[in-house]
């Protein structure tokens, strides 16, 4: 039998960079990089922000939880 996962939510990171139109001169691809991750809901009650790696501006930015 597996255990329950309890509070913790499975949420999905986007990237900042989609709408930044300076960075478009060094954008690699076309399309909105995503990571997926999960979370404790009563830790962190409020959005996550982690800076990860883009692929699509090829460099590291802030990462911010969507619904």
């Amino acid at each position: 039998m597996g255990k329950n996962k309890g509070s913790r939510l499975t949420i999905t990171l986007e990237c900042e960079c989609k709408n930044n139109k300076a960075n478009s001169v060094n954008k690699r691809k076309k399309g909105i990089a995503r990571y997926t991750t999960s979370k404790n809901k009563r830790n962190t009650p409020h959005r996550l922000e982690i800076k990860k790696f883009c692929n699509c501006c090829n460099c590291h930015e802030n990462f911010k939880e969507i619904k």
